[in-house]
């Protein structure tokens, strides 16, 4: 197979090392920023990428804020400071846990439904684009080494420096 020179050249300077952890963040970011332009196409205010990704977990059923925080890797003050303007501008609300009287959920409101659905399409959207562009096989692997268990973190300690807020974008 050969490789044109230009690209290899181009990717060896973006990434000298040759670190995973870059693609993974480059491709992270990608989708991250087409689900944006998705959102604004869908006639959305832009959000933060925290409340982005925490409007993606809660579609994924994720509903608690402790849940929510450690999905991030955020603490749960951070993930309430998102969720309060969350709810200030309508999108989601809180509503007591009917499984543990101490907890509330986070549900959409009609409104946030209708956004989330939008921002679903959007996704949807990008990974067709994405199949096409580096084919169905190509996608099928990656879900693949995705969604497998990769096991314990490497060296067994969770990351205890998570407690940290992430700054609102």
């Amino acid at each position: 197979m050969k490789i044109d020179r230009g690209i290899a050249e181009e990717k060896a300077e973006a990434n000298p090392d040759g670190l995973l952890i870059l693609g993974l963040l480059r491709a992270y970011r990608w989708m991250d920023e087409s689900l944006l332009n998705g959102m604004r196409e869908g006639g959305y205010a832009p959000r933060t990428r925290t409340q982005r990704m925490i409007l993606i977990n809660l579609s994924n059923g994720i509903t608690r804020g402790a849940s929510l925080a450690r999905a991030l890797g955020v603490s749960r003050q951070a993930i309430q400071l998102q969720i309060n303007e969350l709810r200030k501008d309508g999108i989601v609300t809180q509503m007591p846990d009917p499984f543990d009287r101490r907890a509330n959920r986070i549900v959409f409101t009609d409104e946030g439904l209708k956004m989330i659905r939008s921002a679903q399409q959007a996704l949807r959207g990008t990974e067709e684009i994405l199949s096409m562009r580096l084919g169905r096989r190509a996608i099928g692997n990656l879900w693949r080494v995705l969604d497998t268990d990769w096991g314990t973190v490497v060296g067994g300690q969770p990351d205890t420096a998570r407690a940290r807020s992430l700054p609102v974008e």
